[in-house]
């Protein structure tokens, strides 16, 4: 869903979730199972995303690696709720 500010908001979940404007950095730290999810990336990006884009925003990295965020925001939202992805 889209919200104000064109920031993506997945499953919020008492106020937390994983959103656009958040560094690669912050999504591990607060779920250090999403390394799991970068992992799968690397091959569409070419490089290793947690090594290369530790500090970019997500919406930074999507661009840069020509990924579809709002799917990349799916799946690492998928994996911090448990749901899977």
């Amino acid at each position: 869903m889209k919200i104000a500010r064109n920031q993506w908001v997945l499953m919020s979940d008492a106020g937390k979730y994983i959103g656009p404007e958040m560094t690669v950095l912050d999504v591990v730290s607060r779920c250090r199972e999403t390394e799991a999810v970068f992992k799968r990336y690397d091959a569409l990006a070419g490089e290793c995303i947690c090594c290369q884009s530790l500090f970019e925003s997500l919406q930074d990295v999507a661009e840069k690696y020509d990924l579809e965020l709002k799917r990349l925001l799916t799946d690492l939202e998928a994996v911090r709720t448990g749901v899977g992805a």
